[in-house]
């Protein structure tokens, strides 16, 4: 039997195709715009992951990806699988947990994340057996668990407010001990790319 891993880092991203990424961004600023941002975006996950001691899983939204700016060397590839997000992310991380002890799933689009917040994550998880990273738009940017909890991900409206809020009330409803990572804003529309991101 294979030893496992002590982390695993998911890491899920969409194909970066103009007109199919940031689409709320895309309506203010245009479409090229919109794709150089989550460009730029991915650029600056792949650099903090990559900096982060852990199995790293990267799930395509679309279609895997050989030859891109993710080096297989680094990340493990996969497709994402799944009618909906949920899907998706329970999938992900019964992936990750066959691998590694801990595991955790970190947004693309996020401009503030950097390795030292997702280091503090996994320290969490060392005396909690959930992490959460709230976003300010009151969904989560960060989730980690160390064993498989698909009951987190169903039956969730994922564009509403209240994402985070009931995550933490069923992870503390089951008895889960609960840390938290700081709270961070995604990106979603202009006003958050002109507050928290950067020159491109």
């Amino acid at each position: 039997m294979t030893k496992k891993a002590k982390r695993a880092l998911i890491i899920f991203v969409r194909n970066p195709e103009k007109g199919k990424v940031k689409t709320r961004l895309a309506k203010t600023l245009g479409e090229d715009k919109a794709l150089a941002i989550y460009k730029a975006l991915l650029a600056r996950t792949r650099t903090v992951a990559g900096g982060v001691d852990a199995l790293r899983l990267l799930f395509y939204s679309v279609q895997v990806r050989t030859n891109d700016d993710w080096p297989a060397g680094t990340f493990e590839k996969h497709q994402q699988q799944g009618n909906d997000l949920g899907e998706r992310m329970a999938h992900a991380f019964e992936v990750a947990l066959q691998r590694a002890e801990a595991a955790i799933i970190a947004g693309s689009d996020i401009a503030q994340i950097d390795t030292s917040i997702i280091e503090q994550a996994f320290a969490a998880l060392s005396s909690h057996d959930y992490v959460i990273g709230p976003a300010i738009d009151g969904g989560y940017y960060l989730l980690g668990m160390k064993r498989h909890s698909p009951e987190l991900f169903q039956d969730l409206e994922w564009s509403t407010d209240q994402v985070a809020k009931i995550t933490q009330e069923r992870i503390l409803e089951n008895g889960g001990t609960l840390g938290f990572a700081p709270t961070l804003s995604d990106i979603d529309y202009a006003e958050d790319w002109e507050k928290y991101g950067w020159e491109i």
